[in-house]
């Protein structure tokens, strides 16, 4: 099997940590890699169970739990130009 990278900083990134002797081959990073992340299928039923999701209300919470108050996060209102009312 023959796999390619495109992706330059990924690369990059696997040379470092051959370098400091953290994984002695690619095979070894593949693996550690494989190993420490869920299977798709996991998961989607982590999420079903409630557990911890990518959704919006992780960061909404961390907005609204931030210290700094006065800035105001709530997008401004502007109606669009040449934009005609349909009424069906």
């Amino acid at each position: 099997m023959t796999i390619e990278i495109h992706r330059p900083e990924l690369e990059a990134l696997i040379r470092e940590w051959m370098k400091t002797g953290a994984f002695p081959t690619v095979e070894d990073a593949l693996m550690q890699a494989l190993k420490s992340s869920p299977l798709p299928a996991e998961a989607s039923a982590g999420c079903a169970r409630g557990a911890s999701c990518s959704t919006g209300t992780a960061v909404l919470s961390a907005l609204q739990a931030s210290p700094y108050t006065e800035i105001d996060l709530t997008p401004p209102r502007v109606r669009l130009g040449n934009v005609r009312d349909v009424v069906l």
